[in-house]
């Protein structure tokens, strides 16, 4: 009697263990690694890869059977090249971490590609790593919370509900091996059936490859990581040694002070200089400045243009890791002598200032212009009179705007401002209408025309002191909806025009044009024919007359129109 009573609290511990182990099981799903591999990569082949598919088949009837057939051999070869992928790294520990993490990024890549029309290859994943917070922020709005609940939350309490199967390692290694190989042999198989029309359009459509998903973000990130190692590894190469000052600089009588602006999303379909039907440039259009109607960017994004822009050789014959690897236009005019500054009012310099003066608008904190981590394009002419006072010699001061750095265009410019409308204010641009998106864009377009005007306002107060030029240019364009695309970053080859064609303008102060013998018809002249950011290293050596080997006279927009050679 007495082993019955001291068994019985046992007896009821053992049944309940059993109860909660019996509830639990009714709330898992018993999988194994494969099966769970094999449905996320179904899943992402079916949510993830629209962009794909539309590209691939967009030159297809769909009434068309093989059409069909082209599309379903592709997705057996998404799943399969997925499942390879995720195999050779997922283990019964690892798999449910490795897959939160893709299962939400993948959510998020697709949103973006989809919404704005954008390819994840590795110019891309560089530009996004170099997002700072205030740009992050921007991009993350409300819009981002449905497909983040439906193809990251709803996939996530499920994957945490499943009960990975434990078996022994010799068997789990024999079951990895056979889905490896009937992965493999699935691979083939679609490969095969689809290989001529499939391998024509990679041959065509390269950038294709950057919207399957999630390789494409997978491989573009660990393409940018490798080329970023090996850039660290390596210091930055010195060009122009031979750089010196030329012969006019023993000969002037004023100082000489250059700026760049360079440009942010400043497209020249909407830039009123070149054209277009509205006013977005009415001040400058006051000013007797030249502008090029005709100006190619170098990239389609700020990581590339900006050290394209400042490299000896651009777009003509790229190179990014010669361009990235090697020191830029300033640092050959530093070494002549010229005082180079840069200020920044986006996502810094790009390394092209790397070593040299610079500083922010956002650790300048102007009065009255920042707000939430951002300040207007005002703040960029913050103490310049006083540095124009001051200014001694050749200088060049070069500002990086915000300009027109979307998707929210509204926050580029002040409520004074706004005079088309209705204007987008909403950072996800789904909410707003292509007018209203448009009208935001402009408006930020009529700002950077006031700060520019601005700009040589202040440089012709001092018109009797110094010798003055404005060059102006943007870093690459924006897609305001045309063909569904928006924003920027197109790989260059299909880039449309709205992100390529940018604009650009040229000031020179009386005294600048007397003493170099720069002839403004002629110049005009020049502007009618077509530019690009190539030009803009051999002009700017041209300009402040810097003597080195890497001047090219048929690269500088002014070397055809001065009475005296540079």
């Amino acid at each position: 009697m007495s082993g019955m009573l001291l068994n019985f609290p046992l007896a009821r511990c053992t049944r309940g263990a059993a109860n909660d182990r019996q509830r639990r099981l009714r709330f898992t799903i018993p999988a194994s690694v494969e099966g769970v591999l094999l449905v996320a990569s179904v899943f992402w082949a079916l949510t993830a890869n629209r962009s794909f598919f539309s590209a691939a088949v967009q030159d297809r009837p769909l009434s068309d059977v093989h059409t069909w057939s082209f599309a379903l051999a592709l997705g057996v070869l998404l799943v399969a090249v997925h499942f390879l992928l995720l195999a050779l790294v997922a283990n019964r520990w690892t798999v449910k971490p490795l897959l939160t993490v893709l299962i939400v990024a993948t959510a998020i890549a697709a949103h973006f590609m989809q919404g704005y029309g954008v390819y994840l290859d590795p110019s891309m994943l560089r530009n996004v790593l170099r997002t700072d917070v205030a740009e992050a922020r921007e991009l993350i709005s409300w819009g981002l919370l449905p497909p983040l609940a439906v193809y990251a939350a709803l996939p996530l309490l499920l994957l945490w509900r499943v009960d990975i199967i434990r078996r022994p390692w010799s068997r789990a290694f024999g079951i990895r091996a056979g889905a490896l190989l009937l992965a493999a042999a699935a691979a083939a198989v679609a490969l095969l059936l689809v290989f001529q029309p499939l391998s024509s359009m990679m041959r065509k459509h390269k950038e294709v490859r950057y919207l399957i998903t999630p390789a494409n973000y997978l491989w573009s990130l660990t393409s940018v990581a490798g080329s970023d190692a090996r850039g660290a590894a390596l210091a930055r190469q010195p060009i122009g040694l031979d750089a010196v000052p030329g012969a006019s600089w023993a000969t002037r009588s004023r100082p000489l002070f250059v700026v760049v602006v360079v440009g942010e999303t400043a497209r020249a379909a909407n830039w009123g200089l070149n054209g277009y039907q509205r006013p977005t440039t009415p001040e400058l259009a006051a000013l007797p400045l030249i502008s090029f109607q005709q100006v190619t960017s170098c990239g389609t994004n700020t990581e590339v243009s900006v050290p394209c822009m400042f490299a000896p050789v651009g777009r003509r014959n790229y190179d990014a890791a010669r361009i990235n690897g090697s020191e830029s236009l300033l640092h050959v005019l530093a070494r002549a002598g010229v005082g180079v500054h840069w200020r920044d009012n986006q996502s810094g310099c790009k390394a092209v200032c790397q070593g040299l003066p610079s500083d922010s608008v956002i650790a300048l904190d102007p009065p009255g212009l920042c707000a939430a981590g951002r300040c207007l394009d005002a703040g960029l002419l913050h103490g310049l009179d006083q540095r124009l006072a001051q200014a001694a010699g050749t200088q060049l001061l070069v500002l990086h705007q915000i300009g027109n750095h979307g998707p929210a265009y509204f926050r580029r410019y002040p409520a004074d401002y706004a005079r088309f409308t209705p204007a987008c204010e909403n950072d996800d641009l789904g909410r707003c209408t292509r007018e209203e998106i448009v009208n935001a864009f402009d408006n930020a377009l009529l700002y950077t025309d006031h700060v520019l005007a601005s700009l040589i306002g202040k440089l012709q107060a001092h018109a009797e002191r110094i010798d003055a030029a404005v060059v102006y240019v943007s870093d690459h364009g924006e897609s305001l909806g045309e063909n569904n695309i928006f924003l920027h970053g197109i790989p260059y080859a299909i880039a449309p025009s709205e992100q390529t064609n940018v604009p650009m303008f040229i000031w020179l102060s009386a005294g600048l044009r007397e003493s170099t013998g720069i002839n403004l018809a002629c110049l005009q002249q020049r502007a009618q024919q077509p530019a690009s950011h190539d030009h803009l290293f051999h002009s700017l050596l041209g300009l402040l007359d810097v003597r080195t080997t890497l001047y090219e006279a048929d690269w500088d927009l002014f070397a055809g129109c001065r009475a005296r050679p540079a």
